[in-house]
């Protein structure tokens, strides 16, 4: 028997806290590179002998610490000492070819796309819950070769140890076992109810025997599978309605939710299988996706993300791959070519799915679509097969009702396409609905998310369908002009109300236009409104004008960015116009400007909320009289009321 003792040439403490604080989420994961460590071994194995058994135990000790026993290949003293001595290094680390004269053997060095592990450090992830760990190996490539105990310490100390053949620590055949003393503060990561939810969690679709030893009340033991199985994809069914219940079922048990639809992921060349549950409720573009991920069956996470394109936010995919890699902390996927190429396959996939539900209509399709209609416009931003398909299904609101494009656009045989008018945000739509909607121009609200960017493409890929954005001129063009009489009738009034609103860059004109019940329309000019904020830069601050502000006020002029168009038709506009109190007549115009801002949706600045009281101030002060002055009166003295008694009486 031999022994020896060295220390490591790192800092081990030091290490721990780095892979407890910056590489792994939670210690958690001990468990997963422990039964990690135990399937490598186990591949090695059957390298060798195909009939090698394939299991690895969980047996909870009575100190309450933890015993993994897996049937794998084992270690020599050599092997030990080379890959236990010296952190980082990994059993696994060749890409290419076994090399014969490797010391560790063909079939243990080479070939790392059969293992799991590919870092060497994931043994000393046990460190973040026990302060000692105790590993006793014998070899399977070296029947002869004596049993090997490697025990290391958190302080930093290691050692290495040839046992005695019998020795009954060893396990009786070949593989290893690892026992952990649980560090202090740390014993519930090593509680038997916990290993088992681990080890079900991180191992429950490994095609080994990954089993629990479970002790029962009379004292007795026995052991639990918690692995095994065909994938849960893949299992037989009797019909496609009994696989959908059963995906559903497993969606609801994995993912917490109950899907609307499964969509079959299948990638050879990645060796990659799963499904892709299609969320039940709407999430914003912005949403995070977490995927279930599994390399090689074994859970890599539950949160990994860029496995799908960013627009396909309504899916939570499951799948299992071979060919991915993992990072470090083999929590996440490394973004290399083989990743890029595997997430626009899969969005393949997805849109192909996407397409053909939607091509046709079923219950299916118009449940999908009011619940991910933002989904279908994100991918109709980039993708001329889901654009064509999304003019003709895609709801937009309308100032004629609810519509698509293909209803609103395309034309009636034998007439010529109508003109088909859309606002950019919602405050330009709501400031013109109204009155468009009365003339019958159909106006469409593209001030939602994806809409603009949308609307513009189909133009541009549909150029007879007459799409175009709205323009000042499209609803002046459904404004009555006012006849020239009452024009010259009210041509002062007009001029004194531009000069009230001024100071708001406004313009003032009058029209006439339906509905009668809408006193005024304000309308906004894109190039107006960029010269009005410009200006706005370059005013100055205090007694210093900012250099690049003289700049800007040279480049804007005198352009006013908004028109107060009032109705004529209005009773309110027409006792506004013949009021002779310039005061009230510049309140009143103030109040209109105010109003039409808020009709559109917008809120009020600090500036406007002032403007509006000051008009409101202006008009009570006229409407309500003049309060009478206080009369103050004097108050008599009482007088008071004497009375004889019947003895003053008789005393006179």
């Amino acid at each position: 028997m031999t022994s020896g003792s060295d220390a490591f040439q790192v800092d081990l403490r030091g290490l721990v806290e780095l892979l407890s604080r910056h590489l792994y989420s939670s210690p958690r994961v001990y468990l997963r590179e422990l039964l990690q460590n135990g399937v490598d071994a186990i591949t090695a194995r059957r390298a060798l002998d195909a009939g090698a058994p394939a299991r690895v135990l969980l047996r909870p000790l009575d100190d309450g610490g933890l015993e993994v026993h897996d049937t794998g290949v084992g270690l020599t003293a050599g092997e030990a000492r080379d890959l236990l001595a010296t952190i980082g290094r990994s059993s696994k680390r060749d890409a290419g070819p076994a090399d014969p004269a490797d010391p560790l053997g063909p079939g243990f060095g080479g070939g790392r796309e059969e293992f799991l592990g590919q870092f060497g450090i994931g043994l000393l992830s046990a460190f973040m819950v026990a302060d000692e760990i105790d590993l006793v190996s014998r070899s399977a490539r070296d029947p002869e070769a004596a049993p090997v105990r490697w025990r290391g310490y958190a302080d930093g100390r290691y050692e290495l140890t040839e046992l005695d053949p019998a020795d009954p620590s060893a396990p009786e055949g070949a593989g290893s076992v690892v026992r952990l003393r649980p560090l202090r503060d740390a014993e519930h990561w090593l509680e038997p109810d916990t290993v088992a939810a681990l080890a079900a969690d991180f191992g429950g679709l490994l095609p080994v025997d990954v089993s629990v030893e479970v002790r029962l009340d009379d004292g007795g033991t026995v052991r639990r599978r918690l692995s095994g199985g065909e994938l849960p994809w893949r299992a037989p069914h009797a019909d496609d309605a009994e696989r959908a219940r059963a995906l559903a079922a497993y969606c609801e048990r994995t993912l917490g939710f109950t899907p609307l639809a499964h969509i079959d992921l299948d990638l050879p060349v990645a060796g990659l299988t799963g499904v892709a549950f299609v969320l039940p409720a709407a999430v914003a573009p912005t949403t995070a996706a977490h995927h279930r991920v599994s390399l090689k069956r074994m859970l890599l996470g539950t949160g990994v993300e860029s496995l799908l394109p960013e627009w396909a936010f309504f899916v939570r995919c499951v799948v299992d791959a071979s060919a991915l890699r993992p990072t470090a902390s083999r929590e996440g996927l490394f973004e290399d070519d083989v990743l890029f190429a595997t997430r626009e396959a899969l969005g393949e996939q997805v849109r192909a799915w996407t397409l053909d539900t939607l091509a046709e209509p079923s219950p299916l399709a118009r449940s999908f679509l009011s619940t991910h209609h933002l989904a279908v416009r994100a991918l109709a931003v980039q993708d001329d097969a889901m654009l064509d398909l999304a003019a003709r299904v895609l709801p937009f609101e309308t100032t004629v009702g609810t519509r698509t494009l293909a209803d609103l656009a395309e034309p009636a045989e034998g007439e010529a396409p109508a003109r088909v008018l859309w606002t950019t945000s919602v405050e330009e739509y709501r400031r013109v609905a109204a009155v468009a909607a009365a003339q019958g121009l159909p106006v469409l609200n593209a001030g939602y998310v994806y809409d603009a960017d949308l609307l513009a493409r189909v133009a541009r890929r549909r150029p007879r369908w007459r799409l175009a954005p709205v323009a000042p001129g499209d609803l002046e063009a459904v404004l009555g002009e006012v006849e020239p009489l009452r024009e010259l009738e009210v041509t002062d009034a007009l001029a004194a109300l531009g000069d009230d609103l001024a100071d708001q860059d406004c313009d003032v004109q009058l029209r006439v236009f339906s509905p009668s019940e809408v006193p005024a329309m304000l309308l906004t000019d894109r190039d107006g409104e960029h010269a009005r904020q410009a200006r706005a830069a370059a005013a100055p601050v205090g007694d210093v004008t900012d250099v690049w502000g003289a700049v800007l006020a040279g480049l804007t002029g005198p352009v006013r960015a908004r028109r107060l168009v009032l109705n004529d038709a209005n009773p309110t506009v027409r006792a506004l116009l013949a009021a002779g109190d310039a005061p009230v007549r510049a309140a009143g115009a103030r109040s209109l400007y105010v109003t039409a801002l808020l009709a559109s949706g917008r809120p009020l600045a600090g500036a406007e909320a002032g403007l509006l009281d000051d008009a409101l101030r202006t008009l009570l002060e006229r409407a309500l009289p003049e309060p009478r002055p206080t009369e103050t009166r004097t108050a008599e003295p009482r007088t008071t009321e004497t009375r004889t008694t019947e003895t003053e009486d008789d005393a006179r």
